[in-house]
């Protein structure tokens, strides 16, 4: 009994690891996403009843596929210890959901998350992400340094042209915000008059106007 087991589980392995196999999982959610998209388009009863039936056929197929999966781990507590595939069995048993009745919203926000499915199968996919998860400690050194950047440059303007406008420039929090939008291209076309004022009208403020000017797009860079 023991060596039919160990056969089977064998085979089942095999089958996990193929290429094949793999390949058909992807085309498959593949399908399902072409299947989500479908369904938001208004479409006759025929062609939503075969809609259906596809969604009911990738749904059993998402079922065998993580079955084939646990059952060809040789241990079955190793199999719940990657996070890939504490995933993948959150996702496929969410999308078993029946989507009749009051569940029909939380059956179809399941179904969409199939898709993610896609991360999963991919190795390159997953080693994307796994980099982004590592690298989201250092992302606060990264905010560290642009709020200093900002907060000196929020306080040079300030200082320059708080006499030529107060709601653009009146304190270094208003200030760090006005260089927020012009960085971001958030409505910064509405500062252009006050530059222009600067540059021609008053005189005094010309050269810090300019090198602000060049600081604005120096930090627009940084942001593209």
């Amino acid at each position: 009994m023991s060596l039919l087991v160990l056969k089977a589980q064998r085979q089942l392995r095999k089958i996990d690891n193929s290429k094949v196999f793999q390949g058909i999982v992807i085309a498959v959610i593949l399908l399902s996403a072409l299947l989500i998209g479908a369904k938001t388009h208004n479409l006759s009863s025929n062609v939503v009843a075969i809609l259906l039936l596809m969604d009911v056929a990738v749904t059993v197929f998402f079922a065998v596929e993580i079955s084939i999966r646990y059952l060809a781990c040789p241990k079955k507590k190793s199999f719940f210890k990657s996070g890939w595939n504490i995933f993948d069995t959150i996702i496929v048993i969410g999308s078993l959901v029946p989507s009749g009745g009051s569940g029909v919203l939380l059956a179809r926000l399941l179904r969409v998350f199939r898709v993610l499915r896609l991360v999963s199968m991919v190795p390159e996919l997953r080693l994307l992400i796994n980099a982004l998860l590592k690298a989201i400690p250092r992302m606060g050194y990264i905010a560290l340094l642009m709020f200093v950047i900002f907060y000196i440059y929020a306080a040079i303007g300030s200082m320059y042209f708080h006499s030529i406008n107060e709601v653009l420039w009146g304190d270094v929090s208003i200030s760090m915000l006005t260089l927020f939008r012009v960085a971001t291209f958030e409505d910064w076309t509405d500062y252009l008059p006050l530059f222009f004022l600067v540059l021609f009208v008053d005189k005094s403020h010309k050269y810090p106007c300019i090198f602000m000017t060049l600081k604005y797009q120096q930090m627009s860079w940084c942001y593209r």
